[in-house]
C-alpha cells in the first residue's frame, strides 16, 4: 500500500518496543492477529491512551492466553473482519487517521489514529538456503543452541534469519558477533 510506504517513519511502524514511546498517550492501531500482533497492542495498550487491532478474520491465531489478556484490557478494542485501505496524513503532522474496510459489509470507516504499527508476521529471508541448510517449518535456520553452527559444517546464521522470537536490531548485531567469533574460531581449528 502506497500510502503505509509513505507515512513509514512517520506514523507507520513495524516495532512497539522500538516506536512505541513516540505515541504515548496518543490513539494507535495494531495490524494482525497473531502472537506478535497481540503482543504489540498489550504493549502498546501501556504506553498509549488506546489501541484498536485490526484483524481481516472473526478470531485470533494467536495463544489462547495472549488472547485473554487483550480481551481483558481495558484500554484494547478490536475491528474484526477488518483490513486497511488507506493511511492519511499530511507533510507537516504525519499520520493523522486510519482509513479502514469491513470485508464483510465493505463499509469503509475513518479512525483518528496517529500510529499503526504493522504486525502481520515475519518470514525470513531464507528462499536461498532451501534444501540447503536445515530450517524450521517457518523457514528459520535451525542452529546449534548456543551457537550460530547452522546444519552445514562452517556456515554460520545470525539475525533474523535465525531469531523467530526477538527479531531486534541489536539481539541481530549480538548474533552477528557471535557469528563472527564461532566462524573465525572454526577456521582457526581448520588450520591447525
Amino acid at each position: 500500500m502506497d500510502s503505509e510506504k509513505e507515512y513509514s517513519g512517520r506514523g507507520v511502524s513495524a516495532c512497539a518496543t522500538c516506536d512505541g514511546f513516540f505515541f504515548r498517550d496518543q490513539d494507535v492501531a495494531v495490524v494482525g492477529g497473531g502472537d506478535t500482533a497481540l503482543e504489540e497492542a498489550l504493549y502498546l495498550a501501556n504506553i498509549c491512551k488506546s489501541v484498536t487491532m485490526i484483524h481481516r478474520r472473526d478470531e485470533f491465531r494467536g495463544s489462547k492466553i495472549m488472547q485473554k489478556r487483550a480481551f481483558d484490557h481495558k484500554k484494547i478494542s478490536i475491528l474484526w473482519d477488518t483490513v486497511v485501505e488507506k493511511v492519511v496524513g499530511n507533510s507537516k503532522d504525519g499520520m493523522t487517521s486510519l482509513k479502514v474496510r469491513n470485508v464483510k459489509t465493505d463499509k469503509v470507516k475513518e479512525h483518528p489514529i496517529t500510529g499503526l504499527f504493522i504486525a502481520i508476521g515475519h518470514t525470513p529471508n531464507t528462499n536461498l538456503f532451501k534444501d540447503q541448510l536445515i530450517m524450521d517449518k517457518n523457514g528459520y535456520l535451525k542452529v546449534t543452541p548456543g551457537t550460530t553452527y547452522t546444519s552445514v559444517e562452517g556456515v554460520f546464521a545470525s539475525g533474523d534469519v535465525q531469531d523467530h522470537v526477538y527479531r531486534q536490531a541489536v539481539t541481530a548485531a549480538g548474533t552477528g558477533c557471535m557469528a563472527a567469533i564461532d566462524a573465525e574460531r572454526w577456521l582457526a581449528e581448520q588450520i591447525c
